[in-house]
């Protein structure tokens, strides 16, 4: 593989970008789920008790301990987190000097911060996905305090960058994994697809088409996925450039069918900027290619065996998808026949067979970036800057070897043999950094739920117990002929956890209750959680007296015999009571609210009359109106305007390459000629600037 330089520098460009929609998304969020009056009030995880603030930081890394000494309450103080995280990340978009290791170091611990009291609202894959892939960004980005004349960065950069790699391995080969291991019959049949577009949290319109194909498409797809996820990533670490191309656009392939069908907020577009890693600069067009003839002889052999090997590994690749599959072609039907040749047994064994091996594979990948990072620093001129340069590498190599021993212990949970064969002290050391979300262990789509069709809860409400109204959310399925919407890179928290609640009954969902009983107060901002816009919600002149919840069966709607579709997007059935009616005082309502502590007294409330609080206040109250998709919408077209702008003036003010490539020697020459030449007519001193500056531009 070649130079990365720009592939890290656009890599840490699209961090920066997923920062910013996380930490928006979160602040429009903050007063319904975590306010004082909320669902699940910040400040019960943060109990000040007189500790001393290394204790506090020991019990829970975060800097919302210092939000007193700041006048402000927990929530405020995530408010703030939230805007310090969006402006930085704002700024790391726009300029390239913000792009620092320190930058990233910051941002890591401000969403740090939020995760450690987020409680079951920040408990996705995608956000501990964030946190990881933040703190590798800590080690790839540059420290520009250590930069000098001599670029020495680029001695170790290719060391930490790997680690990126790994990760990309790691998520997708363990999503691919547990598809399998979990035994669940649609994955084994190959038929999850047929399934997963209606059943899946927040679709999109298009994830209704897609739920139209023919059977057979969805199975092929699904094979596809298998090939994607389980086969693919093995590439990720072979000497050859031509593989790595091809896993990346399989991998970004697969990420922008699901950001078409589905609405993963920013998970899906943080696993595509984990896929530059396996870029070049060359790819990008931001390196030139190597002189044509020079040393063709010589070469010409090697790329042969690289193509070689590269036909080698589609043959095997194309030859085990055809026979694990058993995929054949129906000319009769005109379509793919595909099923499972293989046994849960065959599978478990051929993980246990692969699973340690993997380990050395990566690990001998690590070592040849290692020796590679060597070589560049033993290659810096100057005694003083190798040494420089030689010490960074043993830093960045201690590190990054370090790192590499720590996620064994998540990615041997796949098969618990290996687990079992790591060395203590790699577990020791993973306990000690496991509160940091340094690094974890990942899964995705284990089984696939409503096979029986997508169970959804709906909430009601009613003035007198006879006429119930429902209440509708903005994001979520409800009424069934509303679209599904698209809001992608926004997550609204609250309709993600109402679709993990109706896969179980209310009791395991605590929040539940205190949402519930928010909505009988007429909490206006949990109301806005489910209404941005308040004339749509039902009861907006008066909350209502009573609240209960219904369990639906939802279905797409399917095209008839004739082609033609329905109004509806869905159709529905209903199954049972969720929630029980309750009201204001209710028997019922207290002792669960009491149950689960959802009824503890908050402390008292800080001055909002300080310059802080208040400034947070005037923030709080501009951009309350505005639903988050919008403004997060709003900031990417005016990021597209200013870089289109500057792409526009930049071009037009840069003379093009091939012009300075043309005329770079003769202009040198011609300089040294006329230096000469002026010398010589004046003793050595050099002719007048004015006279410079029109050879200059005659030249």
């Amino acid at each position: 593989m070649g130079e990365q330089r720009q592939v890290r520098n656009t890599f840490l460009w699209g961090l920066s970008g997923i920062y910013l929609s996380a930490f928006l998304s979160l602040y429009m969020q903050i007063p319904g789920l975590y306010g004082r009056e909320g669902i699940l009030p910040a400040w019960k995880m943060l109990r000040f008790t007189g500790k001393g603030l290394w204790e506090q930081l020991t019990d829970s890394p975060t800097l919302l301990w210092l939000g007193p000494r700041l006048g402000l309450d927990t929530e405020q103080g995530m408010e703030l987190i939230c805007l310090l995280g969006t402006v930085l990340s704002l700024g790391a978009l726009l300029f390239s000097c913000l792009r620092d290791s320190l930058i990233f170091l910051l941002l890591w611990i401000l969403y740090l911060s939020l995760n450690q009291v987020g409680q079951v609202f920040l408990y996705f894959q995608w956000d501990s996905l964030l946190l990881e892939t933040g703190f590798l960004a800590v080690l790839v980005a540059p420290m520009r305090i250590l930069r000098s004349k001599v670029n020495i960065w680029s001695a170790h950069d290719g060391i930490t960058f790997w680690l990126v790699r790994w990760l990309l391995f790691r998520l997708m080969f363990a999503s691919g994994v547990v598809k399998l291991t979990s035994r669940c019959p649609t994955w084994w049949g190959l038929t999850a697809l047929t399934y997963h577009y209606e059943t899946q949290c927040i679709p999109t319109p298009v994830a209704w088409y897609a739920h139209q194909l023919p059977v057979w498409i969805q199975k092929l797809s699904v094979v596809a996925t298998y090939v994607i996820e389980i086969g693919v990533p093995w590439l990720f670490f072979l000497p050859s450039r031509r593989l790595h191309l091809f896993s990346f656009y399989a991998q970004a392939l697969l990420q922008v069918l699901i950001i078409l069908t589905g609405n993963y907020n920013f998970f899906n577009l943080l696993t595509l900027v984990l896929c530059f890693s396996l870029l070049d600069d060359q790819h990008l067009g931001s390196s030139p290619k190597g002189r044509k003839g020079q040393m063709k002889g010589r070469r010409f052999s090697l790329q042969s065996l690289v193509v070689l090997l590269d036909l080698l590994v589609f043959g095997l690749l194309g030859f085990w998808t055809v026979k694990y599959f058993e995929l054949q072609i129906n000319w009769e039907k005109h379509h793919v026949e595909s099923k499972t040749a293989f046994t849960y047994h065959d599978f478990l064994q051929w993980l246990r067979t692969l699973a340690f091996p993997s380990i050395w594979i990566a690990a001998a990948s690590l070592g040849w970036e290692i020796l590679k990072g060597m070589y560049r620093s033993a290659s810096v001129r100057g005694l003083f800057w190798k040494l420089w340069a030689t010490i960074q590498w043993v830093i960045f190599t201690a590190a990054t070897v370090g790192l590499f021993a720590v996620t064994l212990v998540p990615y041997t949970y796949i098969d618990f043999e290996s687990n079992g064969q790591l060395w203590p002290a790699v577990h020791r050391m993973f306990k000690a950094v496991d509160d940091y979300q340094l690094v974890n262990s990942y899964g995705l789509f284990r089984r696939m739920t409503g096979v029986g069709g997508r169970p959804e809860v709906v909430v009601e409400g009613s003035y007198d117990k006879e006429t119930w109204t429902e209440i509708e959310f903005m994001y979520k399925p409800g009424n069934v002929s509303a679209p599904p919407p698209i809001i992608t890179p926004h997550q609204p928290r609250l309709d993600w956890q109402m679709w993990f609640a109706a896969l179980g009954p209310h009791t395991q969902s605590p929040w539940f209750t205190s949402f519930v009983y928010r909505l009988l107060q007429g909490n206006k901002d949990v109301i806005r959680l489910v209404q941005n816009d308040e004339s749509l919600y039902p009861f907006n002149a008066h909350p209502p007296h009573y609240i209960r919840a219904q369990l639906y069966k939802y279905w797409y709607t399917e095209l008839d015999q004739t082609g033609h579709t329905s109004s509806n997007w869905w159709r529905r059935r209903h199954v049972e009571e969720f929630y029980p009616v309750v009201f204001l005082g209710d028997h019922t309502l207290e002792s669960l609210l009491n149950q689960h502590g959802l009824k503890d007294k908050p402390p008292p409330q800080r001055s909002l009359d300080d310059p802080l609080p208040s400034t947070l206040r005037l923030i709080r109250d501009i951009l309350r109106p505005y639903p988050a998709p919008l403004l997060l919408y709003s900031l990417l077209v005016t990021l597209v305007v200013i870089y289109s702008l500057q792409a526009l003036f930049g071009r037009g003010n840069r003379p093009s390459v091939s012009k300075q490539r043309s005329h770079a020697k003769p202009q040198s020459e011609k300089k040294k000629q006329k230096e000469t030449s002026g010398q010589r007519e004046s003793g050595g001193h050099g002719k007048e600037p004015g006279h410079n500056n029109k050879r200059r531009e005659k030249s």
